[in-house]
């Protein structure tokens, strides 16, 4: 007959293997998922785009596709950002690109005014004057006004992934634009520095829409994202506050912790 101890012992050796089977599924389970995040991210950034189409970064594609992303440890940062100002997110959309109107030897820069603080970038209008007239265009249409920023990726790529009304990583204007700006002298080795702001794609080439991602620290990708603005350092400042935060799955690759909404956005001609 079985004692009570006995049995005790036989019931946390059966409650020890069953928590040692969830755990090994669960990593089972990330690995997969990281696996296919970091091939849908080959696309990023810029993945989610199929970051636009489906959702820098499809809009959400990675460094090196089928590269394992290594999971960060589980966010315990509080929210640093403060409430989102009152107001609904616009879902009007359009058939074709706007006009091109941009004037490529003016200076142009666009103001996030976020809830997490101001973040200005100074656009490359004579570089990529298809993006930054697109930008120009849904500014002024409150396109990006209240829309959140969905996504942040801590692990090799750092970046904050905006510009998609429906929060969702699959919402984009209606149209397409070129890539533009691929041989930016910024752009050396693959690396993405720190600040450059680009946009998001399917994968595929002119595929770009209006989610964007901003980099937060040097990371590596191919240059497959047009780049179109540079963060001023305040902004820079701002990014790292949002990033410190963490993002809220613990894998590297989420929703960010901090509320990051855009309360409005504006582009200004200088």
């Amino acid at each position: 007959m079985v004692s009570q101890e006995q049995r005790r012992r036989q019931l946390a050796r059966e409650k020890f293997l069953r928590q040692q089977q969830r755990r090994t599924s669960a990593r089972r389970k990330a690995r997969v998922r990281n696996s296919v995040i970091a091939s849908a991210l080959g696309v990023v950034i810029i993945g989610s785009l199929a970051l636009y189409t489906t959702g820098v970064l499809k809009g959400d594609d990675s460094k090196n596709a089928g590269a394992e992303v290594t999971p960060s440890a589980p966010a315990k940062a509080k929210d640093p950002c403060e409430k989102p100002a009152e107001g609904k997110v616009k879902t009007t959309t359009w058939k074709k690109e706007p006009e091109l109107t941009v004037d490529k030897s003016a200076k142009y820069t666009m103001k996030l005014a976020t809830t997490c603080g101001d973040i200005d970038i100074a656009l490359k209008a004579s570089a990529a004057p298809h993006t930054v007239n697109s930008f120009d265009f849904l500014a002024g249409k409150g396109f990006f006004d209240h829309s959140k920023c969905h996504r942040l990726t801590t692990a090799n790529i750092y970046v904050l992934q905006c510009g998609d009304p429906t929060g969702t990583g699959t919402g984009g204007p209606g149209y397409t634009i070129p890539d533009e700006n691929l041989k930016d002298k910024s752009l050396k080795n693959n690396i993405y520095p720190a600040g450059t702001v680009a946009m998001a794609n399917t994968g595929q080439k002119n595929s770009g829409g209006s989610q964007f991602f901003l980099v937060y620290q040097d990371s590596q990708l191919p240059p497959s994202y047009t780049p179109f603005g540079t963060v001023s350092e305040s902004g820079m400042k701002v990014l790292k506050k949002i990033a410190d935060a963490g993002e809220s799955t613990g894998q590297g690759d989420g929703a960010p912790v901090a509320t990051v909404v855009i309360n409005k956005a504006t582009v200004t001609k200088s």
